[in-house]
């Protein structure tokens, strides 16, 4: 019986790592995650260990790589191929009617005027978070 492991794969993100262990796991593959807790604890020293190591036995390498193979054809297939903005549930774009559009954090600042003339005085950089509707296509930020 051939018993030897070996690095089947290197991640540098622990939820990615344990997702796809866990997926070995369900199939019954002995598996294990190296260095997690150095790259989970200290995420700088991340890139000076390597990365997490997904490590298999060498037996089962043909079995995982089918595995996965037959997953990721599943993951790859696209959700809104066929939809038109007015189909979905989401905001879509006002400058290009895309519907790739999410919430948060804007990009690009808005100038105020009397904001920076009040930190100024006082000497306070303000720490203000604008939200709005951000379109990954064309890059246009809305309400």
């Amino acid at each position: 019986m051939n018993d030897k492991t070996i690095v089947y794969a290197t991640y540098y993100s622990p939820i990615e790592a344990n997702i796809i262990k866990a997926r070995l796991e369900d199939s019954e593959f002995s598996c294990f995650l190296a260095d997690e807790n150095i790259s989970t604890i200290s995420p700088l020293y991340n890139q000076a260990v390597g990365g997490i190591k997904l490590v298999v036995f060498e037996r089962d390498v043909d079995a995982i790589n089918n595995l996965l193979a037959q997953d990721s054809s599943i993951q790859n297939e696209p959700e809104f191929e066929d939809y038109t903005p007015e189909e979905t549930i989401g905001v879509a774009c006002k400058n290009c009617n895309s519907i790739n559009v999410s919430y948060g954090l804007a990009t690009k600042p808005k100038p105020r005027s009397w904001l920076k003339i009040i930190s100024f005085l006082l000497f306070y950089m303000p720490v203000m978070a604008d939200k709005c509707y951000h379109c990954y296509d064309c890059g246009h930020e809305f309400e």
